[in-house]
């Protein structure tokens, strides 16, 4: 007699659940709002877990659609998981999981204050839609000192800006910003076909762990203006790139960099000691 059928394991079981759930609330992906779900079992507990000890954490997940990854992160051992979404349609998806520590936000991400609305230790990870993640990090970095770890993932592209060195293709003003306030990792690679429906490019995760001591609202203020001013015109010498901010030549001399160099030659520190030169100057 022929042994019984095993069952094909978790992982298809999770993701045949979430194709159903899928089906169920009609939550066809929309482009409008950057959508590719993540249906892989496996992968969404990778992500989990390379957001390290979630125990006794606050954690906030932004666009989880039907819920891959928020049920690798219910999976550990987190204290609270607040999951903010836009679409209506996943609204109702996520409320089938009836998770106690699940609290499900109606609202964009862009408009909410992560640190007024977790608790400390906070935490982030997210599967981020590829149309805002670069401005939801921008405004996250600006609080990064209230966040214990940031566990992201984007297209491939901005997590190479993000984690560039200098005088590489990528390194630019969102390099420079993520790495002065982050340790920057890129900790894990997926191909297109990890999602549903596949992207036309590959996407990586970035753990960022805020750095121990964080620049006073001031200094953070000049790092933006100096990075706006000397990447707004990558071609140009600093000399003129920074000309906008007045006594350029000045500036520079005071920081011991030559006035002919561009800003994708100059380290964080180089930027570091620039910004605060700049806030010194300044009423």
């Amino acid at each position: 007699m022929a042994p019984p059928r095993r069952d094909r394991g978790p992982e298809l079981s999770q993701t045949a659940s979430l194709r159903d759930v899928i089906a169920r609330h009609g939550l066809a992906p929309r482009k409008s709002l950057g959508q590719h779900f993540l249906l892989d079992e496996g992968i969404c507990a990778r992500i989990a877990a390379a957001a390290g000890d979630l125990t006794g954490r606050h954690v906030l997940e932004v666009g989880p659609g039907p819920g891959g990854l928020t049920r690798a992160l219910l999976a550990r051992p987190l204290a609270s998981l607040l999951a903010c979404e836009l679409d209506t349609r996943a609204i109702a998806a996520l409320a089938e999981l009836a998770e106690p520590r699940l609290t499900v936000l109606h609202q964009d991400a862009l408009k909410l204050d992560a640190v007024t609305a977790l608790e400390a230790p906070r935490q982030i990870v997210a599967n981020l839609p590829y149309n805002v993640g670069t401005p939801l990090l921008i405004g996250w970095l600006r609080q990064a000192g209230a966040f214990e770890r940031l566990t992201l993932m984007f297209q491939q592209e901005v997590a190479e800006r993000i984690c560039a060195a200098p005088d590489t293709e990528h390194y630019g003003r969102l390099a420079v910003l993520s790495q002065w306030l982050c340790r920057c990792t890129v900790m894990l690679h997926l191909p297109p076909g990890a999602f549903f429906p596949p992207p036309r490019v590959h996407s990586a995760v970035v753990g960022l762990v805020p750095h121990a001591e964080q620049p006073a609202p001031p200094l953070l203020a000049a790092m933006e203006r100096l990075t706006a001013a000397a990447f707004g015109q990558r071609r140009k010498m600093l000399r003129g790139s920074l000309k906008a901010l007045g006594g350029a030549d000045a500036l520079l001399e005071s920081c011991a960099i030559a006035p002919e160099r561009r800003a994708e030659t100059l380290s964080i520190a180089e930027f570091d000691r620039l910004a605060r030169a700049l806030l010194e100057r300044e009423p």
